[in-house]
């Protein structure tokens, strides 16, 4: 019985911590794409530092450490033998740590490309090439972590592919003004692999948590904060060669908004991007990489609505038949899960149910 109620009692936390990593996600994965184009659109030229602040809000994830820290030490206390070995605030092996060090510099990678196609793509554009991660995740889900696909999870990445081949088919129609069509091409083709990678970071994440005895979310956010800070010291290696740090201020006096105003961009920039971080990876502790993925690209249709409504960006034919795919493939997998679900509680149902006795 004590059994049954742990197993019960660590499943509705991980409903809980679904949810509050799902509100992390939406407000990151809404706000962090407007807000980078923000800075683009009133003078910010700075690719590496767009490219840092996704990932320099890394210490906030010493909050939910520190807090689960908190507790063990205080049920330690309380409830555990004096012999029992004391809790410890970082837990991650040498092997972890070096993992998702070489996850955060692919991390890290990924975010100067997208950085820089945030540059030279409307923000409307842009989100629904990065669409086509859901479908990049489902593959290399599979092929890291045997992840199973049905007719409607390949029905959705076919869509999601087909929404994102007619964007590129028609590439050049709603080219900003005073860029060139190759910049707008290469743009293109920037975000496509931010996308690809992206699609790799996660079920890179979800192999590592696999081959982990025990994981808790202490841990995630303790590996996060690894993954973070390599992708962080990545991107700050390229400021650095780049000379950022000479022309930030220069840059912020120039700003389109002014210079209060941009030191307070780039600041809600790194928390909105760090929110959207601990969600997405959050996620893959709590289900998968796939679902976070998909929940990564139903968020994708709201920031493709705000950026028209705010940036009055155009939004042609094309782009409304790549959102109709887009949205018919997240419904198409969705439909596939609830299936799936149904069937599962079926069978567990009928496996529970005792035999009565004639």
């Amino acid at each position: 019985m004590s059994e049954t109620m742990e197993v019960n009692n660590q499943r509705n936390m991980k409903k809980i911590l679904l949810l509050i990593n799902t509100m992390m996600l939406a407000i990151g994965a809404s706000g962090g794409p407007l807000i980078m184009r923000l800075y683009y659109i009133h003078g910010g030229k700075r690719i590496w530092l767009s490219s840092f602040l996704l990932t320099v809000g890394f210490p906030i994830t010493l909050i939910p450490i520190t807090i689960s820290y908190l507790r063990s030490r205080h049920r330690h206390r309380t409830l555990s033998n004096m012999d029992s070995p004391k809790p410890k605030m970082f837990t991650a092996t040498p092997v972890l740590l070096f993992a998702f060090v070489i996850i955060g510099v692919i991390c890290g990678v990924s975010n100067y490309v997208y950085a820089y196609g945030v540059a030279r793509l409307p923000v409307s554009t842009s989100t629904l090439v990065m669409a086509t991660q859901l479908a990049f995740t489902a593959i290399f889900a599979f092929l890291m972590v045997k992840q199973k696909f049905t007719f409607n999870s390949v029905n959705a990445i076919v869509l999601l592919i087909f929404g994102a081949g007619i964007l590129a088919e028609h590439a050049g129609s709603d080219r900003p003004s005073g860029e060139s069509t190759k910049q707008y091409i290469i743009g293109f083709i920037m975000t496509f692999v931010a996308s690809a990678l992206s699609g790799l970071v996660f079920p890179l994440v979800e192999f590592m948590y696999k081959r982990t005895l025990s994981i808790t979310y202490s841990l995630v956010m303790e590996l996060q904060m690894v993954l973070g800070f390599s992708a962080t010291i990545f991107c700050l290696i390229g400021m650095i060669i780049d000379n950022d740090f000479k022309v930030i201020s220069r840059e912020a006096r120039e700003f389109g908004l002014g210079e209060a105003e941009y030191y307070v961009i780039l600041g809600v920039s790194a928390i909105l991007w760090q929110f959207y971080l601990m969600g997405a990876i959050g996620i893959v502790f709590c289900a998968s990489s796939l679902f976070s993925g998909v929940m990564i690209s139903v968020m994708l249709p709201i920031t493709e609505v705000l950026a028209v409504i705010l940036y009055k960006e155009n939004f042609e034919a094309t782009k409304g038949i790549s959102l109709v795919l887009s949205l018919w493939g997240f419904v198409s997998y969705f439909y596939g899960e609830f299936i799936k679900a149904k069937k599962m509680r079926k069978k567990l149902i009928s496996e529970t149910e005792l035999p009565r006795n004639p």
